[in-house]
């Protein structure tokens, strides 16, 4: 067997949790990442007949079932999974009411609390995108801050981070979707959230944080930053007299060239 520590899935996975780490975006514990993996991916580097144990999951997603993730664990502090991902990662085969962990959690730990809205929301995003096999949820923090400022609808939310890079649109042309603070950990926030995944790839939890998914880690992360980026000007410039703004127009335009299809009624 190859060591999978080598494995460029898992090293990629392990440089990024260390730049939401090192972005501020995922303090202490806080923040989670699965990425779902082909058997092709896993061959060579685990017996894929010979799990570790079994986990309990506490939901079931029959969708999923059989499908193989790799996911950070509960209580993980970012900051320590590239120096040791065995005991911060873990690679799962999801079932009907439990989970078979192949690799990882070595101290005895388990996948994170909010494995039920990641994998309510991979099954959401294979729906609208087959190619979808990432979700992240990171606590960045402007983006917190807007949620504080700003009312919690998804065409204000979208609207607002629109008009604060010309980029935006582009990038995120399905906007944002926005739940009001909810119990974390809870299969009733995973359900709200796969409800807004099915029409959006960023879902921003109150209070709490940001979902985000995609085809690989670059792209998902990619928007996740772009949205922060928006929310960080928006609340640079929140307290200032604004003078200057993205129109609506000029956010028509910038979808023509770029030939996105966006959410039409979010602009007034």
């Amino acid at each position: 067997m190859k060591n999978i520590l080598t494995a460029k899935f898992l090293t990629d996975f392990a440089a990024t949790a260390s730049n939401m780490y090192r972005l501020g975006w995922d303090e202490r514990n806080g923040g989670n990442i699965s990425l779902m993996l082909d058997e092709s991916e896993l061959s060579g580097y685990l017996n894929l007949n010979k799990p570790v144990r079994t986990i309990p999951m506490g939901f079931s997603e029959p969708s999923l079932e059989g499908k193989l993730f790799l996911v950070t664990g509960t209580g993980k502090y970012f900051k320590n999974v590239e120096g040791d991902p065995e005991t911060n990662l873990g690679v799962i085969r999801v079932g009907k009411t439990d989970a078979e962990l192949l690799w990882g959690y070595k101290d005895g730990g388990r996948f994170t609390s909010e494995l039920p809205a990641h994998l309510m929301s991979h099954a959401a995003r294979l729906k609208a995108d087959p190619a979808h096999r990432v979700i992240m949820h990171s606590h960045p923090t402007y983006t917190l801050a807007m949620t504080y400022v700003v009312p919690l609808t998804d065409k204000e939310f979208t609207r607002a981070l629109w008009q604060m890079c010309t980029e935006c649109i582009v990038v995120f042309p399905d906007g944002v979707g926005v739940l009001p603070w909810m119990l974390c950990g809870t299969n009733e926030i995973g359900e709200a959230t796969a409800e807004k995944m099915a029409s959006y790839r960023s879902v921003i939890w109150a209070q709490h944080g940001l979902y985000a998914a995609g085809k690989d880690l670059d792209e998902t992360f990619g928007l996740l930053e772009t949205v922060e980026k928006a929310a960080q000007i928006y609340m640079l410039t929140a307290p200032l007299k604004r003078l200057n703004t993205i129109t609506d127009e000029q956010l028509e335009i910038i979808a023509k060239a770029f030939k996105v299809t966006y959410r039409k009624d979010f602009l007034k």
